[in-house]
Order: C-alpha cells, then sequence, then structure tokens
C-alpha cells in the first residue's frame, strides 16, 4: 500500500481515514486529532505490517530545518495517536512499537476509492507471508497424503483380486 492514494477512504476496525479530507472517524463518528499524530497514522499506514523507523518518521514529519525534541515530539504525537485510537503500547491493536527501532502498523487495513466499493489492501508483511507459506504447505502435504493413500489402497486392491 506504498502510496495512499489521496481519494482513498482506508478502513481498519471500527475506524476509517479520510486522507484528502484529514479526518479519521469511529463508527462514523469524527474524532478529533491534530496534525501531526495524523500525518503519523498516514505514514504508518502507508507501510502496513512493516517497521517505519523513528528516522523514517523524522524525515517525513519534521521539516530538516525544524529544531525541535524529535524523541519527545515523537513519543507525543504517538501517545495522542493511541488515544484517540484507544490502543495501548502493551497490548496494541493498531500500532506495535520495536524498542529503539520504530513502529509498525498491525491491524489489516482495507481502502477504497471514493464511490467504488472496498479494495483489499491488505498487509504484505511477514505474518501474512509465513500465514501464506502455511496454506501452501498443508496443501501440498494433503495432495501428497492423499495420493498416497490413493496408491496403497489401489496396491491393496490389485492384490486382493488376484
Amino acid at each position: 500500500m506504498a502510496g495512499i492514494d489521496q481519494s482513498r477512504i482506508i478502513r481498519f476496525g471500527r475506524f476509517e481515514v479520510d486522507a484528502r479530507a484529514g479526518e479519521v472517524r469511529k463508527d462514523g463518528v469524527r474524532i478529533k486529532l491534530q496534525q501531526q499524530p495524523f500525518q503519523l497514522l498516514l505514514a504508518l499506514l502507508r507501510s502496513a505490517g512493516d517497521v517505519v523507523t523513528r528516522e523514517q518518521l523524522r524525515q517525513q514529519l519534521w521539516r530538516a530545518d525544524t529544531f525541535v525534541d524529535f524523541d519527545h515530539s515523537l513519543n507525543a504525537a504517538i501517545k495522542r495517536l493511541r488515544d484517540a485510537l484507544g490502543d495501548s503500547a502493551d497490548n496494541p491493536v493498531f500500532i506495535e512499537t520495536l524498542a529503539r527501532r520504530g513502529y509498525r502498523f498491525i491491524a489489516p487495513i482495507s481502502g477504497s476509492s471514493s464511490g467504488n466499493g472496498t479494495i483489499a489492501a491488505g498487509i504484505d508483511g511477514p505474518r501474512t507471508r509465513l500465514l501464506m507459506w502455511w496454506v501452501a504447505m498443508s496443501t501440498i502435504a494433503g495432495t501428497v497424503a492423499g495420493a498416497v493413500i490413493w496408491m496403497l489402497w489401489r496396491a491393496t486392491f490389485e492384490v486382493s483380486a488376484h
């Protein structure tokens, strides 16, 4: 989901984000969210499932000529965002903290272009790849097991027929 289309509505859990209008809604009700936490949310959604480093966030959200206590500002923005989403650092549903590295948006998301219905956007992260690997291996194992059982049954039938 690299590059969120500004005309899209991004949905996760009971929330939807209108990137163009700069709004977050929960069950259709607008939630007050300051600009910086909103931009932080968009940055995390753009890389859903992947780690977004603190340095990447600094580059995306704070101009090079801005002099702020970056760590304090980022931590405050994350806290405001989590408060708005009802999320927790200890038991995250949406935003996972990776100590001294960055953050990861962990909830499944979907998006829709204006009026075109829902388009699955999913997470193409390590968890999804692992799940797909397990499904593929299970399918192969089931196919092999079925073939072995059929061959044994056929061999048994041929022996008993003679």
